[in-house]
């Protein structure tokens, strides 16, 4: 083991501490050995979840044939249905630059959000959802 140069009047201080580190360690090793259920070893016991990809609004569904021809897909998530909305409209630089939350809509916009010329950013979830086909 290295030796650590510190300072003499602290060097009582760094023994306690590396005594106090071996005693804790040995206490661990003990109370484990003795059956004492840790919690990494109640989280190893705890069945595996399965993974919850695909449902809510997580989960792939038929959209219109506006929402499709827009995003180039026939079945989307509505989370994905959103993020490529804000896609484009970044990329085609459409918010509003002295009041960010409104979103002025080019003729591609307005084939998904009711021929509006601009929109709140609270709206377009609104808007996007009448274009998700309900399941019965």
């Amino acid at each position: 083991m290295k030796t650590c140069h510190v300072i003499p009047n602290l060097s009582h201080l760094y023994e306690a501490l590396k005594s106090s580190d071996r005693a804790g360690a040995s206490a661990t090793a003990k109370k484990a050995a003795s059956g004492g259920a840790t919690t990494a070893t109640k989280a190893a016991k705890k069945a595996p979840s399965r993974p919850r990809n695909n449902v809510g609004i997580q989960k792939v569904v038929p959209v219109s044939s506006e929402l499709g021809s827009f995003l180039g897909a026939s079945e989307v998530s509505r989370t994905h249905a959103v993020k490529r909305v804000w896609e484009y409209i970044k990329l085609q630089n459409l918010q509003n630059p002295s009041n960010k939350k409104e979103i002025f809509c080019d003729d591609k916009l307005k084939t998904i959000f009711d021929g509006k010329d601009k929109v709140g950013f609270t709206e377009i979830a609104r808007l996007l959802a009448t274009h998700f086909v309900k399941s019965s």
